[in-house]
């Protein structure tokens, strides 16, 4: 059996998710918003550090929560939801069928049985699309964030990818549009978005953190705001370990080269800000988009910094200016989501 949907637009993106997202909202929408504008007003913003006993390095860092893709479905009114599928050949049976009625359909997986991307680390909850099947050849069709083009993946890739057999599962998380239909203005939608961002990051909404240490297990977890803290408290404690320097080189491809969009997902929110202040200056102000901009410029800066000194771990005066750095990019953000639980709650 073999299908294909040939309408469906590929814009290629930083971000897996959000670029997951723009796609799909331009296809069942018709909205074509920019990729920062989807990932702000999906609540993606935060800082999640979690241990990892016996992964290489121990422990995991994101620069955005767990339910981005859901959560913009709330803030514009969309009747978007998600579910899983802890049953594997059922978990096809519903995507297929997804295709076979022309809907495309947003899947997760873990990126490292995705035999196209060749990554040869785990790196679970990775979000693509699926277009097509043809079970004869055993090839499945995606779009993902990389080409403006559909990937082609074994259909058991796929499978694994959904439900690995190592690693952190998603269970066959897949997402569904129930209609078209938006019924926020984009003024509602940013409102509402930006509450529950600077909620999450202060620590107020503690969803993102339930969930992911539901995923991750035992060990400490710690989200937004006290998530970036528990990311500075672990580098200060790496000078002297073993695998100091594959830790540096892993935090420098979490805030640059695993999809992030720059800036630890800040790229992001600083544009996403912007738009915001566009749509209501009352929710945004200009030192708000400007603090935004410099954080995601710190962290960008940051990032050959911990490559040179993965180099020569042996640098205690590397060491001390890192962890000088990530101490004032806490302050800074801290200080942003203060900013702007004033403005919100002023705007009220």
């Amino acid at each position: 059996m073999r299908a294909m949907i040939d309408n469906f637009r590929i814009v290629p993106a930083g971000h897996c998710g959000s670029g997951s997202m723009r796609n799909l909202i331009y296809h069942y929408c018709g909205l074509d918003l920019p990729e920062g504008v989807v990932f702000g007003l999906g609540a993606g913003l935060d800082a999640v550090y979690f241990e990892y006993p016996g992964a290489t390095p121990p422990f995991m860092a994101f620069g955005r929560g767990s339910t981005m893709e859901a959560d913009i479905a709330q803030t514009l009114g969309i009747d978007y939801s998600e579910q899983v599928q802890p049953d594997d050949d059922l978990a096809w049976e519903e995507a297929k069928a997804e295709i076979r009625a022309g809907r495309p359909t947003m899947l997760s997986g873990d990126i490292f049985y995705l035999d196209y991307r060749d990554y040869t680390v785990h790196f679970p909850a990775h979000r693509f699309v699926l277009l097509g099947f043809d079970e004869e050849r055993g090839e499945v069709y995606i779009a993902d964030r990389i080409n403006d083009y559909p990937e082609t993946c074994t259909l058991n890739a796929l499978k694994q990818s959904r439900n690995p057999p190592v690693g952190i599962s998603t269970y066959n998380l897949w997402g569904k549009f129930h209609s078209g239909e938006v019924r926020h203005s984009f003024a509602e939608a940013a409102a509402r978005a930006l509450q529950t961002t600077v909620a999450r990051m202060q620590g107020r909404d503690t969803s993102q953190r339930e969930l992911t240490a539901a995923a991750a297990g035992s060990g400490r977890c710690e989200t937004g705001l006290a998530g970036l803290a528990a990311i500075c408290d672990a580098v200060e404690s790496w000078p002297g370990c073993d695998d100091a320097a594959g830790r540096l080189v892993y935090l420098d491809n979490a805030i640059v080269k695993f999809g992030t969009g720059g800036g630890f997902f800040r790229n992001h929110f600083a544009r996403f800000l912007g738009w915001a202040r566009e749509q209501d200056n009352s929710l945004v102000a200009a030192d708000d988009v400007a603090l935004a901009e410099r954080i995601a410029e710190c962290w960008n800066t940051l990032s050959p910094e911990l490559r040179e000194l993965a180099a020569s771990p042996e640098n205690a005066a590397g060491w001390q200016d890192i962890n000088a750095r990530l101490r004032s990019i806490y302050r800074d953000e801290t200080a942003l989501m203060e900013q702007l639980a004033t403005r919100l709650q002023q705007a009220a």
